[in-house]
């Protein structure tokens, strides 16, 4: 992508790029590779959805929750198709943001950067939350200390990522084959345990409950967006995004898959009981080991989740300097290989606001996970739309953009009273569009030199002559 001078952008809607075009923004590429990307992809989808999700949904719909999670599965496949050839053609650190700069201009852009800087941020604490709260469980401690067992989980990610994505890569690299190691080790330890009369009745809450077991996996399957931040630090975007996302879509599937299985069939009635479904499960087929794998799952999922995040966000806050979008202060570290300590520094000031908001309200987590799943609707509502415009008409990528407007768009209905913080964010970009109109007139008014006056008419010389 053309890179942009900081403070330069204009609010007028861009000159749209020739359909299709593999634009890459001046500068070396980074040293993602297949596995470290396809890590990255895998933890940001495979995250904390697997600490509770199998078991609230199992609760909602009963045995037809793997109904539910089969159905979100297949929907994200458009989804996720289209974000790997956005992200594979236009490398950028503005994510989704810069897909809706180059088509929708640059105000529909600060909204949809808003929304995930400002509002989908907010599900970082959640993430830490969880982790504490399966920590807090499994050592049965106090739930006072859960805060702190949270705070402790954002350490490692963050000295991870301020030495840079190629550190974190790696990072995520080793945690996501724990993860999925762990993955496997539940379901392999649980399937005899699995029994067939805990698949009937199917239906116990009708279609209803499938429905809202679908919304829950909702949540479980997003993160396809995380890789567009950080497109510019793969070798080889092109080739490597679709590939990387092809393998973590197959992995992501089967591993909820298997989960709500394995979930539904050996707790049955049980599986929606308690704040910490895993460990019931474990705890059924492993007493002994069964509370010591669940910490371990707790750790490593919302560490990998973290580091798979903070390095959106971070090139995200710096590309919104870059852009104009927040101060040009901090733009430092936007280009492709840059580590936009900056930006994430300000984005740790955020996470510690949201925490501290958390705190307040007793780390009741429903409302923050609201705001994030809102925002994330609206975000990807707005980057499949300027998908459709951006990829080549009639292509695979563009059917795909064209089969995932349609659905997110109705989740955008679904979302409803939810989307009042979006709202307020896209308010704010208008704003701030306004603001900076009324300053380049200004600027522009003031440089215009002022008329020179004529000089004064000498009728001396017309009364000598």
């Amino acid at each position: 992508m053309t890179s942009r001078t900081p403070g330069t952008a204009t609010d007028a809607p861009p000159a749209r790029p020739a359909p299709g075009d593999a634009t890459t923004g001046p500068g070396p590429r980074g040293g993602l590779g297949l596995g470290q990307g396809t890590a990255l992809y895998i933890a940001s989808v495979l995250g904390t959805g697997i600490l509770a999700l199998p078991g609230l949904a199992a609760a909602a719909a009963g045995p037809a929750s793997i109904v539910a999670v089969a159905a979100v599965f297949l929907l994200s496949i458009p989804l996720a198709g289209t974000f790997a050839a956005l992200a594979a053609r236009f490398p950028d650190p503005g994510g989704v943001a810069s897909y809706v700069r180059r088509s929708l201009g640059d105000t529909a852009a600060r909204m949809t950067g808003y929304w995930f800087y400002f509002g989908v941020c907010v599900g970082a604490p959640v993430v830490a939350i969880l982790g504490g709260e399966y920590v807090v469980a499994v050592l049965g401690v106090d739930r006072a200390f859960a805060p702190l067992i949270g705070l402790a989980i954002f350490v490692p990610p963050a000295v991870a990522n301020w030495f840079g994505v190629r550190v974190a890569g790696w990072v995520q690299f080793v945690l996501t084959g724990l993860l999925l190691a762990v993955v496997v080790g539940v379901v392999a330890a649980t399937v005899p345990a699995v029994e067939s009369s805990s698949f009937t009745p199917f239906l116990p809450h009708g279609w209803a409950g499938v429905g809202t077991a679908i919304s829950l996996f909702v949540w479980a399957f997003a993160g396809w967006e995380v890789g567009t931040h950080i497109s510019g630090e793969f070798r080889d975007p092109r080739r490597v995004i679709p590939i990387a996302t092809a393998i973590a879509i197959v992995v992501v599937g089967a591993g909820y898959l298997a989960l709500q299985v394995v979930t539904v069939g050996v707790l049955g009635d049980r599986a929606g009981e308690g704040v910490v479904p895993l460990l019931s499960l474990v705890e059924a087929t492993a007493p002994g080991i069964g509370p010591v794998l669940v910490a371990i799952v707790a750790a490593i999922v919302t560490t990998g989740v973290l580091n798979a995040y903070l390095p959106a966000f971070g090139k995200l806050g710096a590309a919104l300097g870059r852009d104009g979008d927040l101060p040009r202060f901090f733009a430092k570290g936007a280009e492709d290989g840059g580590v936009p300590r900056r930006a994430l520094a300000l984005t740790g000031v955020l996470i510690a606001i949201y925490f501290t908001v958390g705190y307040l309200n007793g780390f009741d987590l429903t409302a923050l996970i609201l705001i994030h799943t809102s925002n994330m609707v609206a975000i990807y509502a707005a980057g499949m739309l300027a998908a459709t415009l951006l990829l080549r008409r009639w292509s695979a990528g563009w059917w795909l953009a064209v089969v995932a407007t349609g659905l997110t768009f109705g989740l955008l209905v679904l979302a409803g009273p939810n989307l009042l913080v979006p709202a307020i964010l896209a308010l704010a970009a208008i704003v701030v569009t306004v603001i900076r109109r009324l300053r380049r007139r200004r600027t522009a008014a003031r440089a215009i030199p002022a008329p020179v006056p004529a000089p004064a008419h000498d009728t001396r010389l017309e009364t000598t002559a």
